[in-house]
């Protein structure tokens, strides 16, 4: 299976997905996680099985989107899909795993949830240890339409926490940035110091903790894998 580019950038479309099936796969899941370069709260993933008799127009990746539009895809990717899911893992167990870990659990969680069940897993980037026939993708949420409808329900999701979390703890402008390492979230860390969901193992927020946390380097564990062969 070749990717699909045009003067060497990726198409989002449903090439894999359709050879796929002509090798015998009815199940087809689309996987990722969003959430990972973020300092607060936990890592979320999504998974998604498309119907192909049901389409939804203009997927891509869920950062290329404007949030209008992620809602608007979201809500017919959950009318439409013959199955999708979401899950988390929260800060603490980041902090402890590391985070490459823990956007691959919370992945497996997800792929878990899917009912009915799928039987090839596309991923974005990473691979997963799970008893199914896979297929790591390198910007896989650019080229796949399945892994940008898991990116986007993921996404969606997560920004919906985050609104929430604002009203928790308003002087970290959470509903703006996401959780993001921006200039006023690092103002907010320095001025008052993390949160319980703020991962500690991560900088700044390891330098603002008002508690010794070990170093733990969480961002150079999640280099990019070469996409496996097919199984």
């Amino acid at each position: 299976m070749q990717p699909s580019a045009a003067n060497g950038k990726f198409r989002c479309d449903a090439t894999l997905e359709r050879e796929l099936r002509a090798r015998g796969f009815h199940a087809v899941a689309g996987v990722d996680e969003v959430g990972r370069g973020a300092l607060f709260g936990p890592v979320f993933a999504g998974a998604v099985i498309l119907c192909e008799d049901r389409p939804v127009r203009g997927l891509n990746d869920s950062k290329l989107l404007d949030p209008d539009r992620r809602e608007v895809l979201a809500e017919r990717i959950r009318e439409r899909a013959v199955s999708w899911a979401i899950a988390a893992v929260d800060s603490a167990t980041i902090d402890h795993i590391n985070i490459y870990q823990a956007s691959r659990v919370a992945m497996r969680i997800a792929v878990s949830r899917l009912n009915p069940p799928p039987d090839f897993l596309l991923i974005d980037a990473v691979p997963l240890d799970y008893p199914l026939p896979q297929r790591p993708l390198i910007k896989g949420d650019m080229r796949c339409h399945a892994i940008a409808a898991a990116s986007i329900i993921a996404k969606v999701h997560r920004d919906a926490c985050m609104r929430v979390w604002d009203t928790i703890f308003p002087a970290f402008g959470l509903a703006s940035h996401k959780g993001y390492a921006t200039p006023e979230h690092q103002h907010a860390l320095e001025q008052h110091g993390p949160t319980p969901l703020h991962r500690l193992s991560f900088e700044p927020v390891r330098a603002h903790s008002r508690f010794p946390v070990d170093y733990d380097p969480q961002m150079d564990l999640f280099a990019l894998c070469e996409p496996a062969g097919v199984a």
